[in-house]
């Protein structure tokens, strides 16, 4: 292009070199002033927010010294020449830390089937009526924006102390989440299939039976796990209102500064969420191979 340019006459060239200059100069300016908004936003966000560089400096010191003293025994000695003192609690924690896997499976299971239900209603472009559509949304939107410790809380009020309150807490935060990204999902899929079933006089479940769940199954399962690993770290906290779980100890032994017992707690937790994580990305990635292969 350059070259094509050069052999233009002059008298035609420069008006197009002065409208790049103008147009390059444009965008470094229109940079500037959005890097300059945004410095001033946040700013301003953290006058409101509290946020004090000077207190974070003077500070952070009795961060790292927390977190130093959670591989320290009792006695001073690391928490690693002493095993067996470092996990007195094993036995026990292992059944609670079982017990927060399966808050989260059994909550992630009936969050996915809600959603699964739920997501063919919020697509904009298979929902069988806009009002019902808007409703579903709406639905969703309050599912997922209270936390799920809010959720927890309020079950554990109703129903007591227990996993029990912390399963309802990640189903329903689980169908508000999972909702919108299968509908998100549904919404992007070839709408050639479901209107070859459609024409054919089918019901408009049937439709998407045939010509849209095919096309959006691996997905849902990835997201589906996806969410799982989240509501792992979510469950894992849940003990913090008496909702079951691991969390439960690990409260009660950050409220009482039993340093070793937390880092063991946490060091549990890491190991098993990492698990997770790396047997679900296989499965995920092992999805997503079948389906470039179709």
């Amino acid at each position: 292009m350059s070259s094509t340019l050069a052999r233009l006459p002059q008298a035609q060239l420069r008006p197009l070199l002065a409208a790049y200059d103008e147009s390059v100069r444009s965008r470094r300016w229109h940079t500037i002033l959005i890097f300059a908004c945004v410095a001033v936003a946040m700013g301003l966000s953290s006058i409101s927010a509290e946020v004090a560089p000077t207190r974070f400096i003077e500070n952070i010191g009795r961060f790292t010294s927390y977190i130093g003293r959670l591989f320290y025994l009792e006695n001073g000695a690391p928490v690693w020449t002493d095993p067996a003192e470092w996990y007195w609690g094993l036995s026990r924690w292992l059944r609670l830390l079982g017990e927060t896997l399966m808050m989260a499976y059994v909550g992630t299971l009936l969050g996915a089937a809600g959603a699964f239900g739920l997501c063919f209603l919020a697509a904009a472009n298979v929902a069988p009526r806009r009002w019902l559509r808007i409703v579903v949304r709406r639905f969703c939107e309050l599912c997922r924006t209270v936390p799920e410790l809010v959720f927890a809380l309020m079950f554990v009020i109703a129903f007591g102390l227990g996993p029990m309150a912390g399963v309802l807490a990640v189903a329903i935060h689980t169908l508000g989440a999972l909702g919108k990204q299968f509908a998100e999902v549904v919404e992007n899929i070839d709408m050639k299939p479901v209107e070859g079933v459609a024409s054919t006089g089918a019901a408009w479940h049937v439709g998407m039976r045939f010509g849209a769940l095919p096309q959006v199954m691996s997905n849902f399962v990835s997201y589906t796990l996806l969410r799982f690993e989240i509501n792992v770290r979510g469950a894992a906290v849940m003990g913090f209102v008496g909702a079951g779980g691991i969390g439960q100890d690990l409260i009660e032994a950050i409220r009482k500064f039993y340093y070793s017992d937390v880092s063991a707690i946490l060091v549990m937790i890491v190991v098993t969420v990492a698990l997770i994580d790396a047997g679900t990305a296989r499965v995920r990635h092992h999805l997503i191979g079948l389906e470039e292969r179709r």
